[in-house]
């Protein structure tokens, strides 16, 4: 089925308006945790690993850290971005125009193949006859690599090819993935048997099933079978390129929120690892000015990997501007109001859009203010929901990253930001 007919399938989200989907009495989830991103673990034989390799089980953010930094994240950008040597903004000199970007991350894996520097990566790919439905990928050649260029922003499997890896005698692998799947990896990388793992992350945040990307699509988008690529981008604006080459924007402040909620899986929303923190290296976007990328060298191995594509990269400067602490209690209090609310008027919503443009966070500020709203709003949707595994799943840098809001959220929340730990 094409992409092109799915667009128009249904009248809703797959699970329906007031129930957010991915949760466990999914027949397909039977025996995964109540919170499933679909990783793919529980598809391979590394599934009795989950009760400690899950983020959604037991979140050791500070165990991966410890064993990949020997230590913690210091109290500066490292709360939000997560531990890194470098960063950079970059884009490739000549772009791969089947690419989200311009094509660093598999121009990157496909390079590590043809230096014989890993036997395989494993991808995400689309489905045949669709250009968004993730379908995980185990690349032995270059050209498997680059064919899998585009973003799909669907729930992957990407773990469930491990089997593969191991029956196929591969001992140097090449990992490109979302936070859960590389938190999940780096938990069993010594159980894995590998002479070498290179893991390449994605900042991820509110990936979707398939049908509700389609369904998100068709109410944001005047033509959405044609879209080639889509982001939600720095100047606060859903960027879709078209097939015909021309770019739809839809300001964020202008999407229908009352027919998009429960489209976002509720694991995503109780995920705190926007930036991809336990990658070696990091490819993203939204730290960097419109038109460039963002990457953060995290690892020695990180390093090296952008010394591997030095010469086919253009570096450009990281800016920072504006003040993202100004909007984050109208944010705060935006997330009392009742999901699903209907969208101001007009006339507000082209000023909010036009000062969000102009006056708002840019460069490195935007990435600072989009994380610290990701954690809040997640923290608030696990207090709300899931209260039970806050404890579990919350690492102690979120506490600590949003501790400047603690005043203006007790005031609106009625309850302290800190810790349950340090209630204790």
């Amino acid at each position: 089925m094409s992409d092109a007919t799915l667009t128009t399938v249904g009248d809703g989200p797959s699970k329906g308006l007031g129930q957010i989907s991915l949760l466990s009495h999914d027949e397909r989830l039977q025996g995964r945790p109540r919170l499933c991103s679909d990783c793919g673990l529980c598809d391979s034989t590394f599934k009795p690993a989950m009760q400690h390799a899950c983020m959604f089980v037991e979140n050791r953010s500070a165990d991966i850290e410890q064993r990949l930094h020997g230590r913690r994240r210091h109290h500066d950008d490292e709360l939000r971005f997560g531990i890194h040597q470098t960063q950079f903004a970059a884009r490739l000199r000549h772009p791969n125009p089947k690419a989200q970007w311009t094509g660093i991350v598999t121009a990157l894996a496909a390079r590590l193949l043809e230096q014989g520097r890993v036997d395989a990566v494993i991808a995400t790919g689309a489905a045949p006859g669709t250009r968004f439905q993730a379908l995980p990928v185990l690349a032995r050649t270059p050209a498997e690599v680059l064919a899998t260029a585009g973003n799909k922003p669907c729930l992957s499997p990407n773990l469930r090819l491990l089997d593969d890896v191991r029956e196929q005698g591969i001992r140097r692998l090449a990992f490109i993935g979302t936070s859960c799947q590389v938190h999940a990896l780096r938990s069993i990388e010594p159980e894995l048997g590998l002479e070498q793992l290179i893991v390449i992350g994605i900042p991820c945040s509110d990936n979707v099933t398939y049908p509700d990307l389609t369904y998100f699509l068709s109410q944001v988008s005047r033509s959405p079978a044609t879209i080639a690529h889509h982001e939600f981008m720095q100047d606060f604006r859903f960027w879709m390129r078209h097939d015909d080459g021309h770019v739809e924007r839809v300001n964020y402040v202008d999407f229908p929120m009352d027919k998009l909620h429960g489209i976002f899986p509720s694991a995503c929303l109780s995920c705190f690892d926007y930036p991809n923190a336990h990658s070696d290296l990091t490819v993203g976007y939204m730290g960097a000015e419109l038109g460039w990328q963002w990457l953060l060298a995290r690892t020695a191995t990180g390093a090296e990997l952008v010394e591997l594509l030095g010469p086919d990269l253009e570096f450009g400067t990281l800016t920072s501007g504006g003040d993202r602490t100004r909007g984050m209690p109208r944010f705060m209090e935006r997330l009392t109001h009742p999901p699903g609310a209907k969208r101001p008027p007009y006339p507000i919503r082209k000023l909010v859009a036009w000062l969000q443009r102009n006056k708002g966070p840019r460069g490195l500020e935007f990435a600072r203010a989009v994380i610290e709203m990701k954690l809040l709003r997640n923290l608030n949707h696990v207090r709300s929901k899931f209260p039970q595994y806050e404890a579990r799943i919350v690492p102690d840098y979120v506490y600590e990253a949003l501790a400047p809001y603690a005043e203006g959220y007790q005031t609106i929340f009625g309850q302290p930001l800190a810790s349950l730990a340090d209630d204790a």
